[in-house]
């Protein structure tokens, strides 16, 4: 868990803490609250970025595994309360879009996806200047979206078995392939490709090509210009590479440009802040 202090898109003071175990909501919020209280005596408002589904400030666990008991839990009502600011939550991901929207490798642009690339896959989308923010709270499940099943059984559909992009193109997924082929894990795996080993590439290709099919698609449907990716995947640059060049096999007008994000661990953090500093600004609904 980490805790900073933002101002103008900038990382002023930061902190950090262990996540709980198990991590419970009363459990995780009273940490979260302990953590950022001396950060809060500073600030006019308080932004959170999350896992899981999150809508209207309420946030439900997609990994109840590792989240037991997140469901509707209303997180930014709580925090808000705990630290006498108004608060404004979002998924990570978003969060970390509108921060690469508004002060990193989104300038500039209207139509926006940031892709992070890491355990799993996630995404968010700024369309027409707006952070794009469903009802139920999958605004841009990136990596909910289906793909052919090659590394896994799949569901049989008309189209043939298809699994969700996670299972083809996350560093799970990749770390799950390299042990397959020997090596210890993700990393090893994308080390191996980059230096050329042939076996390790063609692996590392279908993860990258996976991801390169739906951002054309993503720019077919909602002409998005410019994708940043992030994780520890994405902001590898023999990633970044591979998914431009599996975009050529796509017509010009299906091709974004695709960078990698600039803001790295932090975009989540300056996103949250800057998030909530645009809600709290914002005239009350009359």
């Amino acid at each position: 868990m980490r805790a900073a202090l933002v101002q103008g898109g900038r990382v002023l003071e930061r902190v950090e803490a262990r996540t709980p175990r198990p991590a419970t909501p009363d459990a995780v919020i009273a940490a979260a609250l302990d953590l950022a209280r001396p950060l809060a005596e500073r600030a006019g408002a308080v932004g959170v970025a999350c896992a899981g589904a999150v809508a209207r400030g309420r946030v439900t666990a997609t990994a109840t595994h590792t989240f037991p008991g997140w469901v509707d839990v209303a997180l930014a009502e709580r925090l808000g309360s705990g630290l006498n600011l108004p608060c404004a939550a979002l998924n990570d991901a978003r969060a970390a879009a509108w921060g690469e929207f508004a002060a990193g490798a989104g300038v500039g642009t209207t139509e926006f996806m940031f892709v992070t690339v890491s355990t799993g896959v996630g995404a968010g989308l700024v369309l027409g200047g707006q952070l794009h923010l469903a009802g139920n709270g999958l605004d841009a499940e990136l990596g909910f979206v289906s793909v052919p099943a090659h590394w896994h059984a799949g569901t049989p559909t008309p189209a043939g078995r298809l699994a969700p992009m996670e299972f083809e193109s996350s560093g799970t997924a990749l770390n799950a392939r390299g042990v397959t082929l020997g090596y210890a894990d993700a990393r090893a795996l994308c080390d191996a490709a980059e230096a050329g080993n042939a076996s390790a590439d063609a692996e590392y290709r279908h993860s990258a090509s996976a991801l390169a099919w739906k951002i054309a698609d993503i720019a077919a449907l909602l002409g998005v210009t410019r994708v940043a990716l992030g994780g520890s995947v994405g902001l590898r640059a023999g990633y970044l590479s591979r998914v431009r060049e599996a975009l050529g096999a796509f017509p010009e007008r299906y091709r974004p440009e695709v960078v990698h994000a600039a803001l790295g661990a932090d975009a989540g953090l300056i996103g949250a802040a800057l998030w909530a500093q645009r809600m709290a600004e914002q005239p009350a609904a009359p």
